[in-house]
């Protein structure tokens, strides 16, 4: 632990870094770049740093090194930020991907360097703000404020169809953050902290719960729809196919690897911890609607020509599996989905690289033509061969880890036939893997059915330094995924648990504060000859009165 605002560094190095690139001479492109990834690189260290002094044992508090100066007294308004293992993990991969994004970019942006390197530094300062804020309104305006940067890198750097991409993506966004204002301005009046209104996010974290089933309903839905759209979710996601086809390679690795992100983040954050009992009363829809996402993610995918709208529908697939998990209320799907979040960021971070690797050789993206590339391109095949199978989730790399515990965590969740929901979307790992390995065979195997591809190039140095980092995430994150679960569970078991006092309270039940099964005290030695005693630690009779009449 340390008392230096480590968040606040983090937050605004990236800011500091596009003012600098901004007073750059504009015909000094390698020095915008260099200094663009330098402040990157400086960004990832700060964050190495915040992850080193979180303290992730049982017992240790729940937010940590956090800041907090007052903003507008009178409002309640203040700026706070605090880390907890569900946002460490996707500042972590924030971080990661930002030094990988601007080198990826150093050959394919060649027009307005500066105001690119600039959109980038301020996008990542958005995102690391969005997942640390803890009071209602910074959250907002750091969600708001990374819609302008990621509109300028669709609608300036990307194909041709961009500003059509870029106002659809806008406007979506723009009507899902509405309606969350209007939920947040409403929360604000009718919650009140000891010091009177307040939009602090812990100070409404212990009152908002407590609001009658029916406005936590309305209140859930509001903040659903806008990280569902985010997300995106089923049917509110048709701006994501425009929006990752016309945007550059990489506006499309942060849009998958970050962005998307947030949808799942504000679920966890603020819809179900703030209005769990309206949570409860929507859960099933959310399942039903993931799995519908899932399995029609995937057939879309079996009907795409362009390699590029292929990779954006199979993340609707894939983050219909994060909302699954996260809907199961169950340490396992909650663990699986914030998982799962890290796996596509890396998996289908690594493929929109790769994608935008292939189109600056041969400037198409449609797979008719392509074909043989595995004997022209040995190193492109292998390390799009490896992305392919962490995405259709092989043992072994990332993506198993977290569908297994995602589809583990459904199966024995509360959840409305929960084995049927869970059966249904296994089915979407066999589809993924059928239009994964369809894309493959497609680019690298059979007939070198164009000359132009006779005579690409293969993998550059500062290509492989970008696949490097993603591949060997991919490997290590598969073998061992233990460090980051150890991050993950302890913030997930304490949103199960208000889940489950919220519940509790809602049938007239005690909130169970301890834990179910916790450990008997320690017994006498039984006297010669008596019977030993039972082996096993024994329920207490508290809990075991109240799980039997929450049973019946």
């Amino acid at each position: 632990m340390t008392d230096f605002p480590i968040l606040t560094l983090l937050v605004f190095l990236p800011l500091l870094g596009a003012v600098l690139v901004g007073l750059l001479p504009r015909e000094e492109q390698g020095q915008q770049r260099a200094l663009g990834l330098g402040f990157m690189l400086a960004t990832l260290g700060v964050a190495c740093w915040a992850a080193a002094a979180f303290d992730g044992r049982a017992g240790a508090p729940e937010f940590q090194l956090q800041t907090t100066v007052p903003w507008v007294k009178g409002l309640g308004l203040s700026y706070h930020v605090g880390i907890d293992g569900f946002a460490l993990v996707l500042v972590l991969l924030t971080a990661v991907l930002g030094p990988l994004v601007v080198l990826s970019a150093f050959s394919a942006v060649k027009e307005r360097v500066k105001e690119f390197v600039i959109a980038l530094l301020v996008l990542q300062t958005a995102m690391l703000g969005a997942f640390l804020a803890l009071d209602l309104v910074l959250f907002y305006v750091f969600w708001e404020l990374m819609l302008v940067p990621m509109y300028l890198l669709i609608g300036i750097w990307g194909s041709e169809r961009r500003l059509y991409a870029a106002v659809k993506f806008f406007v979506y966004t723009m009507a899902g953050s509405l309606l969350m204002l209007i939920a947040i301005l409403y929360v604000y009046f009718a919650v009140a902290g000891p010091g009177g209104h307040t939009f602090d996010y812990l100070e409404i974290l212990k009152a908002a719960p407590k609001l009658p089933r029916a406005t936590q309903v309305w209140l859930f839905s509001a903040f659903a729809i806008s990280f569902a759209i985010k997300v995106p979710m089923v049917p509110l996601h048709t701006w994501l196919p425009d929006a990752h086809t016309e945007a550059p390679a990489a506006g499309s690795v942060i849009l998958a690897g970050v962005l998307l992100k947030m949808g799942g983040f504000g679920f966890l954050r603020y819809a179900f911890p703030l209005f769990p009992r309206g949570a409860f009363e929507l859960r099933t829809t959310l399942a039903v609607l993931a799995v519908v996402g899932i399995l029609y993610g995937a057939l879309m995918c079996l009907a795409q020509r362009d390699m590029k709208r292929l990779v954006a529908y199979s993340s609707v697939s894939h983050l219909g599996f994060v909302m699954l998990g996260l809907s199961a209320f169950t340490v396992e799907g909650l663990s699986g989905g914030v998982y799962q979040m890290l796996n596509h960021g890396v998996s289908t971070g690594a493929l929109f690289v790769l994608v935008g690797i292939l189109y600056e050789r041969r400037h198409t993206r449609a797979l008719a033509d392509y074909g043989g590339l595995a004997r022209v391109v040995p190193g492109l095949a292998a390390a799009w061969l490896l992305v392919t199978l962490a995405s259709i989730g092989l043992p072994g790399t990332n993506g198993f880890v977290g569908e297994f515990l995602i589809l583990a965590g459904s199966w024995t969740s509360r959840l409305a036939n929960a084995p049927v929901i869970a059966s249904v979307a296994a089915a979407g790992v066999i589809l993924g893997a059928v239009y994964m390995l369809w894309m493959y065979q497609r680019v690298f195997f059979g007939k070198v059915r164009h000359r132009e591809n006779e005579r690409l190039a293969d993998l550059s140095g500062r290509e492989w330094a970008v696949l490097a980092p993603l591949a060997a995430l991919i490997v290590v994150m598969g073998v061992w995924p233990q460090p980051w679960l150890d991050w993950i569970q302890p913030s997930a078991e304490r949103l199960v648990q208000r889940m489950g006092d919220a519940r509790a309270a809602e049938v007239g039940l005690a909130p169970i504060s301890e834990p179910v099964f916790a450990p008997a005290p320690p017994r006498a030695a039984p006297a010669p000859g008596a019977a030993p005693g039972h082996p096993f630690p024994q329920i207490p009779p508290n809990i075991l009165r109240q799980l039997m009449r929450r049973h019946h």
